[in-house]
């Protein structure tokens, strides 16, 4: 399955990036530039939601970006995570 979730990416002070999902709660990631702070962001996604649809299946609404709340010079990205719910094929 696929899912799509907003990721805010926000600079330091340092230069570095932070990125959190509005949706997500307590899902983050961090990078030195923002490629690598995307991809991480995409790897912290995938756990995140990994781990919610093998306990219980719900997963949180998606907020459309206007509905996300910015500081100047946030950067909002989707982020694509593609989650194979089953393993192998059955024979």
């Amino acid at each position: 399955m696929k899912f799509i979730y907003p990721a805010v990416f926000r600079k330091t002070e340092t230069g570095t990036f932070k990125a959190f999902f509005p949706d997500l709660e307590c899902c983050y990631a961090e990078g030195d530039t923002l490629d690598e702070a995307i991809d991480n962001a995409h790897d912290a996604a995938y756990d995140w939601l990994y781990v919610e649809l093998s306990e219980d299946g719900e997963l949180p609404a998606i907020s459309e970006h206007s509905d996300v709340a910015l500081q100047k010079g946030d950067i909002v990205r989707n982020i694509s995570v593609n989650i194979r719910l089953t393993d192998g094929w059955d024979e």
